[in-house]
């Protein structure tokens, strides 16, 4: 009979679910910050406890055992419940809510702006962490309480335990260096780029999804996707190495400024990023009911999910749920 373990710590259950969705514990390791090998032990330690072995292994795969697969469901429900009780516990207003706006220029920092403004009692903490891959899952894990960016990129598993709607089509631009034969253009077409290799943070795997868009919009097109280089840390130290390498960059319209290089909006057709706003499931809190309201204000104002007609969007952003309160064409709808 397996052991009753009431006192199992949550973190081995994480650890349980995160190598059960991934199947590769470098994956999983990297997706919970934290190292392969400590990953392997609290597997280790969560086996030894229930007397069970939960996955079958060898140097080439990971799978689930059977009663690996009978406990699966049962753990996530445990930790669903685990994570609706720390909400509810949280959910008084004075605690602040943790979001990350991706960078300090980005449409997630507009957002909490105006949020900031409409609710001055509600304490916002920000955070910017370049990467819905590596936020998406500090939020699964209850490390950040909101975040921005393209949900379609994320791992199936990861996003299906999240709440999330898109607020924003935002247009995708190029940053060129200033000597560059295109940057006196007010835009920039597509086919103006073919036989270049842009920068869109391929070798960072905390922004994975953003260097699949490039993929997607560059195929067929000629443009490559720059090789893979280290994350890159900070507005200066991207400026230093984007101009020292003479990287142009793809971009969305909302960006920081670059000194030595200019921003311009792509056509040809116009490409379209879908901006979510991401929050962990069955969170509860003023500050997100702030950010909804502030959201849904700006995509109303400022027409934030107008298509152009013609305009591109990766397949796996075309059916994403909308915010509440506001239909495609930028009039507000039902909630």
């Amino acid at each position: 009979m397996v052991p009753v373990a009431h006192d199992t710590e949550p973190r081995l259950l994480r650890a349980f679910v995160a190598v059960a969705e991934d199947l590769h514990f470098t994956r999983a390791a990297a997706r919970l910050f934290v190292a392969q090998q400590a990953l392997s032990r609290d597997i280790g330690r969560l086996e030894r406890a229930w007397g069970v072995s939960l996955f079958t292994r060898d140097t080439r795969h990971v799978a689930l055992t059977a009663e690996g697969e009978r406990l699966l469901p049962r753990v996530r429900r445990v930790l669903a419940a685990h994570d609706e009780l720390g909400d509810a516990v949280a959910a008084r207003g004075d605690r602040p809510l943790v979001v990350d706006t991706a960078a300090p220029v980005s449409t997630g920092r507009r957002v909490l702006a105006a949020a900031r403004e409409a609710a001055p009692d509600v304490e916002f903490v920000a955070r910017f962490h370049s990467g819905l891959v590596r936020a998406a899952a500090e939020v699964a894990a209850g490390r950040l309480d909101v975040s921005f960016g393209r949900v379609a990129g994320l791992p199936p598993a990861l996003r299906a335990g999240l709440g999330h709607a898109l607020i924003r089509y935002e247009r995708a631009a190029v940053l060129l260096p200033a000597e560059h034969p295109l940057a006196a253009r007010d835009e920039v077409e597509l086919r103006a780029l073919a036989g270049e290799s842009l920068y869109a943070a391929a070798g960072n795997e905390e922004t994975a999804e953003w260097t699949d868009y490039a993929r997607a919009l560059f195929a067929g097109r000629g443009i490559g996707v720059a090789a893979p280089f280290p994350k890159i840390e900070g507005d200066a130290e991207f400026g230093r190495v984007v101009r020292k390498r003479g990287w142009s960059v793809l971009a969305g319209e909302v960006f920081a400024v670059v000194p030595g290089m200019v921003l311009r909006p792509l056509t040809g057709p116009v490409p379209l990023i879908p901006v979510s706003m991401v929050w962990r499931r069955g969170l509860s809190h003023p500050g997100l009911a702030a950010l909804t309201a502030a959201a849904r204000r700006l995509a109303v104002a400022e027409r934030w999910l107008e298509r152009p007609a013609g305009a591109w969007l990766p397949a796996a952003g075309r059916d994403l749920p909308l915010l509440g309160g506001v239909c495609p064409g930028g009039s507000e709808g039902p909630a």
